[in-house]
C-alpha cells in the first residue's frame, strides 16, 4: 500500500512549528532548546524550515539549540525545502532571485542543510516554489537517489498547483507526502482550484502556512477581513467565546482534507492555544459561515 493510501500513517504532527521568523524571536539557546522541547511534549514534532529562512540562517540557529541536548532528534520530524536562489548578501554574485532544481543544486541543498541542521538525514525535503523550468525525470531521479542515500526519508512540494503536483508524482517511485500551500479562511484558493480536493481524494495531508492569514483575520484592514472576523465573533460566541485564533485552527482542522497548520510563533501560549483547538468541534453550517463570509456571496 503507497503513503498516499494509507490513511492510518503519516510521518508528519498534526501541528507543524514554523521556522520562517526564528531569527526575530531573540531566544537564547537554552530557551529555544526549552520551546522545542514544550512544542514537542504538546504533540507538535514537525519542524517546517527552508535553506532561505532568515537569509540562509534559522537552519543554524535552530541546531545551536538542540545541539545541547542531541537525544531530542528522534523525537521530532525535521522538515526543510529548497529551490528558491535568493539575491543576498551571502550570494554577492547572484544578479536576480531564481529558481533551481537541477540535480546537482537539489543534493548540494540538502547537503548543506544536514550540515546546517547537524543531522544524518531529513525527514520531508519540500521544492519550495514551482519553476517554469523544470524537468521532471532529473528531479524524481534526484529524489530517487537521496533516498537510496539514506539522506531524506519523504519528498514533497510547497506552492505546487494539481497538475504541477500530478505531474511531477507521475515521474516519482514513491508518492510526494505533501503540498504545503497557503490556507486560512482568508485565502481560499486552494479550495477552489481543485488544489485541495485532489489532495484529500489522495489521503496526502496538505500543510497550510499562514494558517492566521499574517494578521489579515484578527487585524483586519480589508471588508474581507472585517466580513471574515465578523463571522468568527458568531462562531466563538456560539461556542461560549473561545479565543479566535482557536476558532481559526478549529475551522482548518475540520477539514475533511487533515490540513497541517503551520504555526510560525516563537510563544508557547499561542502553540499551546492553537493545539488547544483540535477539542473545538464546529458544525458544518458554522463551518460554511466563515467560508461565506470569505467569499462575500452564498456559495454557488
Amino acid at each position: 500500500m503507497s503513503l498516499s493510501q494509507n490513511k492510518s500513517y503519516y510521518p508528519l504532527s498534526q501541528f507543524a512549528l514554523g521556522m520562517w521568523r526564528l531569527g526575530y524571536w531573540n531566544l537564547p539557546n537554552q530557551e529555544l532548546l526549552t520551546y522545542i522541547k514544550q512544542a514537542i511534549d504538546l504533540g507538535v514534532t514537525t519542524m517546517d524550515h527552508a535553506d532561505i529562512y532568515g537569509n540562509y540562517e534559522c537552519e543554524e540557529i535552530f541546531a545551536r539549540a538542540i545541539s545541547l541536548d542531541p537525544s531530542i532528534r528522534h523525537k521530532m520530524q525535521l522538515v526543510t525545502k529548497c529551490g528558491i536562489k535568493l539575491r543576498s548578501d551571502k550570494f554577492p554574485d547572484r544578479q536576480v532571485k531564481y529558481y533551481d532544481y537541477s540535480k546537482k543544486y537539489i543534493i548540494n541543498q540538502v547537503e548543506t542543510s544536514l550540515k546546517n541542521l547537524k543531522t544524518d538525514y531529513i525527514d520531508a525535503l519540500l521544492l519550495h516554489r514551482p519553476s517554469p523550468f523544470f524537468d521532471h525525470a532529473e528531479v524524481a531521479e534526484t529524489f530517487s537517489q537521496l533516498k537510496k542515500d539514506g539522506k531524506v526519508k519523504y519528498f514533497g512540494v510547497s506552492n505546487f498547483t494539481l497538475n504541477q503536483f500530478k505531474s511531477l508524482q507521475e515521474h516519482c517511485e514513491e508518492p510526494l507526502i505533501t503540498n504545503q500551500i497557503e490556507i486560512s479562511p482568508y485565502a481560499l484558493e486552494h479550495f477552489e482550484n481543485e488544489n485541495i480536493d485532489y489532495l484529500t481524494s489522495a489521503g496526502i495531508r496538505p500543510m497550510a502556512w499562514s494558517p492566521l492569514a499574517g494578521g489579515s483575520l484578527l487585524h483586519p484592514e480589508t471588508d474581507k477581513g472585517k466580513r471574515v472576523l465578523n463571522a468568527i465573533q458568531e462562531v466563538s460566541t456560539e461556542l461560549g467565546n473561545i479565543p479566535f485564533d482557536q476558532v481559526i485552527f478549529a475551522w482548518i482542522l475540520a477539514h475533511p482534507s487533515q490540513i497541517i497548520p503551520v504555526i510560525g510563533t516563537g510563544k508557547y501560549e499561542r502553540l499551546q492555544s492553537a493545539v488547544e483547538s483540535k477539542n473545538v468541534k464546529l458544525s458544518l453550517e458554522q463551518w460554511f459561515k466563515i467560508y461565506v463570509a470569505s467569499l462575500g456571496d452564498d456559495v454557488p
